[in-house]
């Protein structure tokens, strides 16, 4: 039997210089001294932040850390120094570099780690900006509020030798330096009524002919939603502006003039589909609720309707604070036959008026024209039948 391989649990950075080849070809000697500065400026920092320089690779460095607090504090200090360095060179001067960080378990052999999880960390960095930032799902969640930063959600990032997609976020250095200088970010009046916009879900199959996928899902969606009753819902012509551009959540909540923001991905490979979704709140930066959903695509059709209808009731029970449409959801796959009986049944329970219960009474003949079998609303034309009789007798 072999021996187990040592391993531990790391914070892992890595730097790389963005387009450091046009940099070396513009100017080779001069770019390869002022890389050398910032090498050991970098490398200061990993150890004033209690971290340890694994290797370097050419303009690259590898760092590992025993806590993502001490790695992020470290990635964002590393990038605000450089930039006021950078301050006075022209924009095709300026050496940048962008960090990816990640936590996970990493093989130790001869001084240096290696790992699915430390590929993870540098197809990251490849997904940074220039002087910008970019985390796994890992680290998201084992920083939460403990650092002055803000986190924007990218969606699930397909990346090279990779095989799973990265859930990926975009740290924002200075959450507050941007919401005051761009009056976009600038409060505004919201309506009385919950208000939602739902983005173009993003294709992550990397064939253009399956856009017709995700903008299905989106408009399904949309639809889907518009339905609620006191729900506010900007119309797809308005939302699909910002197809294929990277928009932040913020700019939409105050362009759209809506409180919630519903963004997603969809990749199809094969007999597979996967859809994620993430509801925010667009005012406070702050993941309301998220999802992914995994599903065999025997029928394409009834595949959508079971997304957007599991969309839809979370969505609905995250704006209504209740549980109550998980009930009315159950037993049925028909979206439209779902919302009868949940715009119904209130009604139908709740209501002393006779004509909105004669409403709530076609609502529910009506989600059963659609369903048969959904015995929910069977149950609440029950209701409705025992009071008409109590009030005869």
């Amino acid at each position: 039997m072999e021996d187990k391989l040592p391993r531990k649990l790391a914070a892992i950075l890595y730097a790389d210089v963005a387009d450091y080849s046009r940099l070396t070809g513009e100017d080779e000697d001069t770019t390869h001294r002022r890389l050398s500065e910032y090498l050991d400026f970098v490398s200061n920092s990993i150890e004033q932040h209690e971290g340890k320089v694994i290797h370097y690779a050419g303009d690259a460095v590898l760092a590992d850390f025993s806590t993502v607090t001490n790695a992020l504090e470290c990635a964002a200090s590393i990038q605000n120094d450089l930039s006021n360095q950078n301050q006075d060179l022209p924009d095709e001067r300026k050496i940048q570099f962008r960090i990816g960080i990640n936590l996970g378990e990493v093989i130790v052999d001869r001084e240096d780690i290696y790992g699915n999880d430390v590929n993870v960390a540098a197809r990251l960095e490849s997904l940074a900006d220039a002087g910008g930032i970019c985390i796994s799902d890992a680290v998201r969640t084992a920083i939460g509020n403990k650092l002055p930063l803000a986190y924007e959600f990218m969606g699930e990032q397909l990346v090279k030798n990779i095989k799973n997609p990265i859930r990926a976020y975009q740290v924002r250095l200075h959450p507050e330096q941007s919401r005051e200088a761009a009056p976009e970010f600038q409060e505004f009046d919201l309506p009385d009524k919950p208000s939602i916009a739902v983005l173009p879900f993003s294709n992550m199959s990397g064939d253009p002919e399956q856009e017709y996928f995700s903008d299905g899902i989106t408009e399904d969606i949309i639809t889907a939603l518009s339905k609620i009753k006191n729900l506010l819902v900007i119309a797809r012509n308005s939302t699909f502006t910002y197809k294929g551009k990277s928009v932040d959540v913020r700019q939409v909540s105050r362009e759209q003039g809506v409180r919630y923001v519903l963004e997603g991905s969809v990749r199809k490979a094969g007999n597979r589909i996967r859809v994620t979704a993430q509801l925010i709140d667009a005012m406070t930066g702050h993941h309301i609720w998220a999802e992914r959903y995994d599903r065999e695509l025997n029928d394409i059709f009834a595949v959508q309707d079971e997304i957007v209808r599991e969309i839809v009731v979370a969505l609905d029970v995250e704006l209504n604070e209740g549980e109550q449409a998980r009930i009315w959801s159950s037993g049925t796959t028909n979206v439209e036959a779902w919302e009868c009986v949940r715009l119904g049944s209130y009604n139908a329970v709740y209501s002393t008026n006779p004509e909105v219960k004669l409403q709530a009474k076609a609502l529910l003949e009506k989600a059963l024209e659609l369903d048969p079998s959904y015995a929910i609303a069977w149950v609440m034309l029950g209701w409705i039948y025992q009071q008409y009789a109590d009030v005869a007798s």
